[in-house]
Formats: structure tokens, sequence, C-alpha cells
């Protein structure tokens, strides 16, 4: 079970820049096909989450779940504030597993596009202590990242690089091991991003390639193609899913892969800022045998 309460929208210099103006980062490459994908599915869950803001501006979000298979339950407790006269947002995480998070950022401000980030995990329990420095820069027709490792051993440095142009998109993802002066990961992307229409390939170590295709078909319906396939292996994964908005209210999607799991999800707006989801996973093969998984939603949304 969810429950939201937003009252904000992205904020920022670029917040309103023209999307194929500013390139998404490499993570968001194929985004909008992995969301029809994922959006409104919750097998095997049952989560609450609260969102408010204090007058002061603070902004806090407590998430609860249990996973209904092993009966292990999570808490999340994340509190966020930001001083936008210098750019800066202040970020505190604390789970029950007793880990600690902090994350500093500043964005805008040495550079417009450019943001700069500490974040910082400890766990109480055993003393460890680990950071990691994040830098990016986002203008028209670019989006560049860089992390580095904050290990005196010897730092792993993760990079990113994409290019559009008039909605081709190309991208480049790396880690390099300096302990070991080597890549550990060696990933390439290519995609195109039209109004209506969005195509992704990607190519992970030389080894791993996989492709998704997005389409909105029309104000009602959205549907998308995932494909895998890894080299010296037999196995490819291939799946197809839709969403369909029936009304202003309710929306249904589905999804099917080729190892015969049916997913199916429902949302219904009770009302204005009321949100109720449920879902359904389906084992094609073993239907008899029973094992399906279900999952609950509810929204609220202030």
């Amino acid at each position: 079970m969810s429950i939201y309460f937003r009252s904000s929208r992205p904020t920022g210099a670029l917040a309103d820049a023209d999307p194929m103006a500013v390139p998404p980062s490499y993570s968001d490459l194929g985004k909008a096909a992995r969301d029809v994908f994922n959006k409104g599915y919750g097998f095997g869950m049952v989560k609450l989450e609260l969102k408010t803001k204090s007058s002061s501006g603070v902004e806090f979000t407590a998430t609860g779940s249990s996973n209904t298979d092993t009966g292990k339950a999570l808490g999340n407790l994340e509190t966020k504030y930001k001083i936008k006269d210098y750019g800066l947002t202040f970020i505190q995480k604390w789970n029950t597993d007793n880990t600690l998070g902090t994350e500093v950022s500043m964005e805008d401000q040495l550079a417009e596009g450019l943001k700069v980030a500490l974040d910082t995990i400890f766990v109480p329990n055993t003393g460890k202590k680990s950071g990691k420095l994040k830098t990016s820069y986002r203008r028209d027709y670019v989006n560049l990242g860089c992390n580095i490792d904050i290990d005196l051993s010897g730092p792993t440095i993760y990079g990113w690089a994409v290019l559009g142009y008039e909605g081709w998109l190309a991208g480049y993802q790396m880690a390099f091991d300096t302990a070991k002066s080597k890549l550990s990961q060696n990933n390439f992307a290519l995609g195109y991003k039209a109004g209506d229409f969005q195509l992704h390939t990607n190519v992970n170590d030389g080894t791993e390639f996989g492709g998704s295709i997005y389409q909105k078909v029309n104000n009602k319906v959205e549907t998308s193609v995932n494909l895998a396939w890894t080299a010296g292996s037999n196995n490819t994964r291939f799946g197809i899913a839709a969403k369909y908005q029936l009304d202003e209210k309710t929306s249904i999607g589905a999804k099917v892969n080729n190892a015969s799991l049916i997913g199916i999800g429902y949302t219904l707006a009770l009302r204005p800022g009321v949100k109720l989801t449920l879902s359904g996973l389906i084992d094609g093969k073993n239907f008899s045998a029973g094992g399906h998984k279900v999952g609950l939603g509810f929204e609220l949304e202030a």
C-alpha cells in the first residue's frame, strides 16, 4: 500500500527546457519503454509511503514495505531541504538496516547546468563508512557525468556521456577500477526519440545486448517492446506491454514475456488526489500450481 503527498514540480534553470535540447542521462535512456513495463505494478509487495512538507520547507518521506513471500519488512526515512537562492539541497536518509546516508548538492551555481554532490553512507553497527563525489553537466545536445568513490585503497571512477541531435541519441558509460587499473564496465547505447516514438539499443561489456521500442499510439494507448540477449547463451528475453487509458479516472496495463509470465495492472482514481492500484502476476506455465502474486497500492496526493 502506498500513500503519497506531493505538491511540488521540478525547478531549476533547465526544468522547462525542450526535452530534445538537453538529452537524458545514460541511465534514463529507454526510460519511457521501461515505465510502461514497470509503473502500475507491485507484485508480491505491500507498501506504505507518506510524503509531506513542513511550513519551513523541509520535505519528509517515510516508507514501509513488506514482502508477502518472505514476510521481511523494511522501513526508510528521508528528509530533504532546499535553499533555492544558493542552489543547495540537503538530504538525510535512514533505514531499518541501520544505515545512515547524507547527500549535499549544489546546482547551477558554479556554472549553468553543472551539479556537484557529495554522498556519504555510515553504518553505526560496523563502523563502515563510504562516500562518493558526483558531478553532472547538462547543456543543449550534451549530458555528461562523473562519479568517484572516496576510497584511499583505489577509487572507482564512473563516467557517462550522452549526445543528442535532432532526435538521435548516442551514449557511453564506463567504470574504471584504479586499484586494478582496468575497465570494470564498458557500455554503449544508441537511440532515437520523436514525439510519439522512441527506439533504444545498448551493448553492455560487449556481451549483453538489449533494445526497446516505445510508441504512443494515441492519447489513450501506449505500447512497449523489450528484447535482451547474452552472447554465448541461447536464452533470449522478450516482452511486450501496453497501457490503455479507459477514461480520466481509470487505466489498465498488461504485459507478457517469453517465460509466460503475465502481468495485469488496474489503476482507478477514486477522487481527485486519491488513486487505487491493483496488480497481479500469473505464471502461465504453472497456472494450476499456484504461486501467483498480487499487489495493492493506495496513493494520496495533496
